[in-house]
């Protein structure tokens, strides 16, 4: 029983920690190579794409979508789709996708002469499910060096921190005061039961001994 409590609480703060990291916004440091618009065919993994714009069909199993190439620093490569959020998950009321592109395309550099850019963003990237994370803004910076603090980030975690330390703190507070000694007047009762029985059976042990005797 204690292995899978312990099982049951990694799994569950592993998945707030893949959401909260999935859904938080992100920020690299990248030199934008090019951007460009491709139409996508949504399957397996439609969960991750945003959706459709505001304004257009909702039924279309597939429509064009932005995106944005970069190099980061080390030479890695980062590529980010460019979606309206809406109204919908994550809550960042992104309705501005076109305008993005049009910064985006104004920031493209070479290796010669490079532009270094933050990008916002949120999501992930797996090569395998063909899954991109989304490009919320694009901000010129003076060099691939430069520092963004995550100052959203860190205070929705530090709201979350505080609801579930309260939380917690009032359930041990309830079952302080009403589970744990529910359960300990069921224990005593199981107890008396328990002892009225064995009182029972001696009884009748005795009253068989008796008849043996004669």
């Amino acid at each position: 029983m204690r292995y899978v409590k312990w099982a049951f609480w990694i799994t569950f703060w592993l998945l707030v920690a893949a959401f909260f990291h999935y859904t938080l916004p992100q920020h690299d440091i990248a030199r934008i190579t090019d951007t460009y618009e491709r139409r996508i065919d949504f399957g397996e993994n439609s969960i991750f794409w945003a959706s459709p714009d505001v304004g257009s069909d909702g039924t279309l199993n597939n429509r064009d979508v932005f995106f944005i190439q970069t190099v980061q620093p080390d030479g890695d490569v980062m590529v980010y789709r460019n979606e309206v959020s809406g109204w919908g998950w994550p809550p960042y009321f992104k309705f501005d996708t076109s305008n993005l592109q049009a910064e985006a395309a104004d920031l493209r550099s070479t290796s010669a002469n490079p532009t270094w850019v933050a990008i916002t963003h949120y999501g992930w990237r797996n090569e395998f499910m063909s899954i991109f994370p989304n490009a919320v803004s694009v901000k010129r910076v003076e060099g691939p060096d430069a520092t963004i603090i995550p100052w959203v980030s860190f205070i929705v975690l530090l709201f979350f921190a505080a609801l579930a330390w309260g939380l917690w703190v009032r359930w041990k507070r309830f079952r302080a005061a009403r589970i744990d000694p529910l359960v300990s007047d069921m224990g005593d009762s199981w107890d008396a039961a328990g002892h009225n029985l064995n009182e029972r059976r001696g009884r009748f042990s005795r009253w068989l001994d008796s008849w043996k005797q004669k």
